[in-house]
């Protein structure tokens, strides 16, 4: 009875909302296999992690590299990011980590970055923003929409020949559950705009284009989301939210886990899925949020033409149509 009842209650964690604290974190944990990820599971690969400046991305690079990873830690600010490499090598003395330069919302700085990592076994796209005002790239796209979906999107096409049988992994977040997927204005020009919709609505993005690209570039993808982790992020960007509920914040090793998790588990979890917390979880909580093939197949031709990306090979994404 001890199986059953545990999943039952990590199904009520799951929908309460309450497995997104640390306490989920600590309940969940003591029934994860032993010694995975084995240790050295990432020995001799090489692993990109975007955003990783702070936060979740720092942690994620942090794991990657006590794992045995070549670690690249990519940032939009050098200066910035360099305390943020110091301090991984402080927690993994003799790791190979290196600091490079990567802006997701620049479709130009993306293709540079591309460019200069011809080896990448995982890719953690971890990069984000959380607006106060609605804004647009150089390239004239919303800032979230670049920065979650656009410049992700590309980075990993054009990374695609060097990934070969590698993993990809977006961190996205719960608050999608809240969105249904904004295909009819992915740039977010109607209505009164606000940030924390924004990062919803492509977060939403980012879960339902998972399976369509597993299937587009036959790599690993999946997308998961930390839970609620105490980072510089969430105090900038949501710091009532975090004084409210500091006390049940995750650290952001606990956030990062099963990011780093997906990253090097044997044998390799099934692609196209949402995680959290190193199990599967259903990518809609209400009806009213599920697209049907045809709402994800314009989204993803729009996000193809603005990235200057052809829409070939929608044949095997299964949105042909």
């Amino acid at each position: 009875m001890i199986a059953p009842l545990a999943d039952l209650a990590d199904v009520v964690l799951d929908r309460t909302a309450a497995g997104y604290t640390r306490f989920g974190y600590l309940l969940r944990r003591p029934y994860w296999r032993p010694g995975d990820p084995a240790p050295g599971a990432l020995q001799g690969k090489v692993a990109l992690v975007t955003g990783a400046g702070s936060g979740l991305g720092q942690a994620c690079a942090t794991e990657l590299a006590r794992l045995g990873a070549s670690v690249v830690m990519l940032v939009r600010d050098l200066d910035r990011g360099a305390p943020a490499r110091d301090d991984v090598l402080a927690r993994v003395p003799g790791a190979d980590v290196r600091l490079a330069h990567c802006d997701l919302s620049s479709l130009a700085s993306v293709r540079v970055c591309a460019a200069e990592h011809p080896r990448a076994d995982v890719l953690i796209h971890n990069a984000g923003t959380l607006p106060r005002e609605r804004s647009e790239t150089e390239d004239g796209h919303e800032l979230t929409l670049a920065t979650h979906v656009l410049g992700p999107l590309l980075l990993t096409e054009l990374l695609r020949p060097a990934l070969r049988e590698g993993r990809v992994i977006f961190m996205s977040s719960g608050g999608m559950y809240t969105q249904p997927l904004a295909a009819d204005d992915p740039e977010y020009r109607t209505g009164t705009y606000r940030g924390a919709v924004a990062y919803a609505r492509t977060k939403r993005m980012q879960v339902e284009l998972t399976p369509v690209l597993a299937r587009r570039w036959g790599l690993a993808v999946h997308s998961c989301h930390p839970g609620w982790a105490d980072t510089p992020g969430l105090t900038g960007s949501l710091p009532l939210f975090r004084r409210v509920t500091r006390p049940f914040l995750r650290t952001a090793a606990q956030g990062a886990d099963t990011a780093v998790w997906l990253a090097a588990t044997e044998p390799a979890p099934d692609a196209g899925r949402f995680w959290h917390d190193r199990r599967p979880r259903p990518e809609h909580l209400f009806p009213h949020t599920r697209p049907d093939d045809a709402r994800v197949r314009k989204l993803l031709a729009y996000c193809l033409e603005a990235t200057g990306l052809e829409a070939t090979g929608l044949e095997a994404t299964g949105l042909d149509g």
